[in-house]
């Protein structure tokens, strides 16, 4: 069920129990009000009743007339009433009770007109009309303690019901709150965990079932664009390093060069004096052929692997080594651009957990960089460190180039941001960026403009068992 559809039913449902609940109290309060009314007039009947009493007696004991014309005047002023007001006693009382009203007032009614007709003294009436308008009274009285007792009943059940349905609804609140709250939360929070994911360059999937709903729809989109990121992320990577690679060429075809003028040199003059020389000779002539050869070998063989896709391999590592590996890459090209290369790497570092072929991507582009920014020459230091904390590791590689304005640094890991102009595809230090923080670790930069500009990794030390054998792969990295 769509999540508009799920919330328009809880308001519904939530209507619906506050009509209810106000339905059934308005029947209630109204029921009340009747029954309030009806007590009010009983008690204005029975002042009238009671007053008839007092006149009925007093006609007795004194043999006035006129108690008797008091008494008729009050029976009528009281059927008046009970007429006139019958609705509001019927529904207080019931028909019934209000027939049986009526007909004990007509009964003491009757019993006065036969007190007025007949002799007054004579026992029997005195005894009837005494009787009826004790019956009358007391009915009267009855009805007001039973109407009260009712009131009070009423009003108890409906606080018992309030609470009732108070407990009820708030239960029910916090149960489908519960319900339905909590797996927008889960599901939320599994889109958060994607997008922190992405942001560090990490492109998994949302795995498990996906509900049919809008946040269901969110999550098909983020799952698609994971994707075509990881697509386009393995794209962009292939390029930066063939970019790498245009930066590295005039360098390895130096390093190409010597070997294979060694090569030439050896083979020429083993055909010229072939005929003179010993077997121990040529020997020696074949193996500076084979040694110049496996230089060749190792030449192409690093450059294969730096250009080749691969899945990330997590290794216990020197760091030290990798940066040592990491220049040999750009070294020759160093020399060529009149720069100067200088090592300040602290001894007994600890291993760090790393991707060596990424890292390595990681310093030959900025070593790339400086080349970039120093092209009259000048001065590259790489610098390794333990962090005050001790748990990471610095590597900090500085050029003495042109440096790079406050205004821009803040752009400078922006995917597409180059200070090369058209030279520059504005990736380099993008992916860069990405694969330190995919190896949980950081990258700041420093410039000056004119005074050069520093580049600072920071990664965190293995604290596992240090043992050079030991492999971790994460095939979500690419």
């Amino acid at each position: 069920m769509k999540l508009v559809h799920k919330i328009t039913l809880g308001n519904v449902l939530g209507i619906i129990s506050i009509i209810l609940i106000s339905a059934f109290y308005y029947h209630e309060f109204d029921l009340v009000l009747a029954k309030l009314r009806f007590v009010e007039i009983a008690d204005s009947l029975n002042a009238s009743f009671l007053s008839m009493r007092l006149s009925e007696k007093n006609y007795f004991l004194y043999k006035d007339p006129s108690e008797l014309s008091s008494i008729k005047n009050e029976l009528k002023e009281s059927h008046l009433t009970v007429e006139s007001l019958s609705p509001d006693i019927i529904k207080a009382i019931g028909e019934q009770n209000w027939q049986n009203l009526k007909l004990y007032l007509n009964k003491y009614e009757q019993e006065i007109d036969e007190l007025g007709e007949h002799n007054q003294t004579a026992p029997d009436i005195q005894l009837n009309v005494r009787e009826s308008g004790r019956k009358l009274r007391l009915f009267s009285e009855n009805m007001i303690s039973l109407e009260t007792k009712t009131i009070n009943e009423i009003l108890l059940a409906s606080k018992k019901t309030l609470l009732a349905f108070f407990c009820f609804i708030i239960f029910t609140a916090i149960t489908s709150s519960y319900l339905f709250f909590s797996k927008i939360f889960k599901n939320l929070n599994r889109i958060e965990k994607t997008a922190n994911a992405i942001s560090a360059g990490n492109f998994m999937k949302m795995e498990g079932k996906i509900p049919d709903n809008e946040l269901g729809s969110v999550m098909k989109a983020i799952n698609t664009m994971c994707e075509e990121l990881e697509t386009r992320h393995e794209q962009l990577i292939q390029s930066k390093k063939l970019e790498s690679l245009g930066i590295l060429t005039s360098g390895v075809a130096h390093e190409l060069g010597n070997p294979l003028n060694n090569i030439s040199m050896v083979a020429q003059t083993y055909l010229e004096l072939f005929d003179r020389i010993c077997n121990k000779d040529k020997i020696e002539y074949m193996n500076t052929v084979l040694e110049e050869s496996e230089r060749i070998k190792k030449i192409v063989q690093d450059l294969l692997d730096f250009s080749r896709p691969k899945k990330a391999d997590f290794k216990v590592a020197d760091i030290n080594s990798v940066i040592k590996n990491s220049l040999k890459l750009v070294q020759n090209t160093l020399d060529i651009s009149g720069i100067n290369s200088r090592l300040d790497l602290k001894e007994d570092l600890p291993a760090v957990l790393i991707d060596e072929d990424r890292i390595r991507e990681v310093l030959v582009n900025l070593l790339g960089n400086a080349v970039h920014a120093m092209p009259s020459g000048g001065s590259v230091f790489i610098v390794t460190r333990l962090a005050e904390n001790q748990d990471n590791i610095i590597i900090e590689v500085t050029d003495t180039g042109n440096g790079i304005s406050q205004e821009l640094i803040s752009y400078i890991f922006d995917p597409f941001f180059s200070t090369k102009g058209a030279e520059g595809t504005g990736l380099g230090l993008s992916i860069s960026y990405g694969i330190v923080r995919r190896h949980n670790g950081k990258m700041d930069v420093r410039s000056k403009v004119g005074a050069g500009t520093t580049f600072v990794i920071e990664l965190p030390i293995h604290r596992g068992r240090e043992d050079g054998n030991e492999r971790i792969s994460n095939h979500g990295d690419r």
